[in-house]
């Protein structure tokens, strides 16, 4: 996978704010076959987790997406994927592609114009046992850290329980910004929060490898995991 170029950061302001089991049967002695219960969802090995929040903001790097999700479907096939694109991530990737890679509707990152009968927010942070934000950008990691809440998709990491996997993509000079590493301490604080550097980029404005792009998608994954693993091994109090 080539390293994608991450100098959009595009993602401000409200704008931007939206097991398969079967029955098995098994034939007895007796004539009839015997029908048992049915099987309980089965997570892929190492992750722990069947049902997975992706989150893909505002960088160029979003446009690696379809190539990362069909990677998951591959190696991981009984995970569910639900998509959400912030409104510039959809400069980058459409909806359709992540709608037919992932079998559900991508979600876009703003509150509904029409009134709805339930709350986005509350069922994504109900069905989520883990969430990913890759890429993030400047501003989207720099809104979760500060506690804002102003989109669905924020409202969801700011309120779920589960691990939360955050994958930043910088322009040049981002990973040295006080700004930024002031955020990435502050997300660091939480326990169930995991931020994975960025990767050296090359930037296709100054034409230099100074620009930072989200860490490969099976890194962040392995971290996601790892986190699951922790939260799920220690006492609830």
């Amino acid at each position: 996978m080539v390293t994608a170029v991450t100098e959009q950061n595009t993602d401000t302001g409200p704008a931007d704010a939206t097991s398969r089991t079967g029955a098995a049967a098994r034939t007895g002695a007796a004539a009839a076959p015997e029908a048992t219960a049915p099987a309980a969802p089965t997570a892929p090995v190492g992750l722990g987790f069947t049902r997975l929040l992706l989150i893909a903001t505002g960088s160029v790097s979003a446009a690696e997406l379809p190539s990362w999700i069909a990677w998951l479907r591959a190696t991981h096939p009984e995970l569910e994927i639900q998509t959400v694109l912030t409104r510039s991530a959809q400069r980058f990737v459409t909806r359709e592609s992540l709608n037919l890679l992932t079998g559900r509707r991508t979600m876009v990152d703003a509150w509904p114009e029409e009134p709805v009968l339930r709350a986005p927010h509350v069922d994504l942070t109900a069905w989520a046992e883990a969430v990913l934000v890759h890429p993030s950008t400047f501003s989207y990691t720099a809104r979760l850290a500060l506690g804002l809440a102003d989109s669905p998709s924020l409202l969801t990491a700011q309120c779920t329980a589960a691990p939360v996997a955050v994958a930043p993509a910088l322009p040049p000079g981002g990973v040295r910004s006080h700004a930024y590493r002031r955020h990435v301490e502050s997300l660091a604080e939480r326990p169930n929060c995991v931020v994975v550097p960025p990767v050296p980029a090359l930037s296709l404005t100054t034409g230099r490898t100074d620009s930072w792009a989200a860490a490969p998608l099976p890194e962040v994954l392995d971290a996601l995991a790892a986190l699951h693993h922790r939260l799920t091994a220690e006492p609830t109090p």
